[in-house]
């Protein structure tokens, strides 16, 4: 992905692309957020390798555009970390909330996956008593 979007709209607004402002970033994200989280993230991270490829600080890392990202991708922190984890959580990068959030789910799956089917064979040895003993 390239960073031609963003080049484009900094240049329709007269803002620098490169190098550029956190808040420049954070703006474009909120004025192209009708896009989606799916074609955004690639120009975020192309934004980011362009800069820190120069040996620039990197104007996507953090605070205002960490802002902006996670309220346009919406990913809510896993249910298993404590409240005072969570905005930790929600100051990770979007693909790092993304998979964090990805695996949690797929763990809760398999526990309760493994719940049900222990009581379920609970259930089995417990129908088998009552039918041994009656």
């Amino acid at each position: 992905m390239t960073t031609a979007a963003f080049d484009n709209w900094c240049l329709l607004r007269r803002e620098r692309a490169f190098p550029a402002r956190p808040s420049t970033v954070a703006d474009f994200i909120a004025d192209v957020a009708s896009l989606g989280i799916g074609k955004i993230w690639p120009i975020v991270v192309a934004i980011s390798n362009a800069h820190t490829r120069n040996g620039l600080a990197d104007p996507t890392a953090g605070g205002w555009v960490s802002a902006a990202i996670n309220e346009l991708a919406n990913v809510e922190a896993p249910r298993s970390w404590p409240a005072e984890q969570k905005q930790r959580f929600y100051a990770l990068p979007y693909d790092l909330q993304a998979f964090i959030s990805e695996r949690e789910a797929e763990r809760d799956k398999a526990v309760r996956r493994a719940q049900n089917q222990a009581a379920a064979k609970r259930k089995e040895r417990s129908n088998g008593r009552q039918s041994n003993g009656a």
